[in-house]
């Protein structure tokens, strides 16, 4: 499925709030990535109708079993490259995070588990997802 980077964004952030509170709303979203009310009830239903999150009636926003795999996946793209630029490059953390975030969207998978085998071979312990 290509979802586009600003869904990925979503499915990210919806993970990294269920990992603080069980309960995620549209407005909690809204609030992580301060985007507008319009712009979160849109990219829920387009979530949603990829299968993705489920909303219930009372505003709960959930990831499904393929919104969590492609969440996880996205999230541990960004660490990865995030303590790679600090790590090994000396980035700051802004710069690491900021550029990460971008990165993590267009890597391919080739380059992706290459890095991480490099980091691995070197003793980085990936974070506990």
């Amino acid at each position: 499925m290509s979802l586009h980077e600003s869904g990925e964004d979503y499915l990210e952030t919806i993970y990294l709030l269920t990992q603080k509170n069980p309960f995620v709303r549209s407005v909690d979203i809204a609030n992580e990535l301060g985007y507008t009310k319009p712009s979160i009830s849109r990219a829920m239903r387009i979530l949603r109708e990829e299968g993705l999150v489920t909303v219930a009636d009372d505003g709960q926003v959930r990831l499904t079993k393929a919104g969590k795999a492609r969440a996880v996946a996205v999230y541990e793209r960004h660490t990865l490259i995030t303590d790679f630029f600090m790590q090994y490059l000396g980035v700051t953390p802004e710069t690491a995070e900021k550029d990460a975030c971008k990165i993590e969207h267009v890597i391919s998978e080739e380059t992706y588990l290459r890095l991480r085998s490099y980091m691995t071979e070197r003793g980085y312990q990936p974070k506990n997802v």
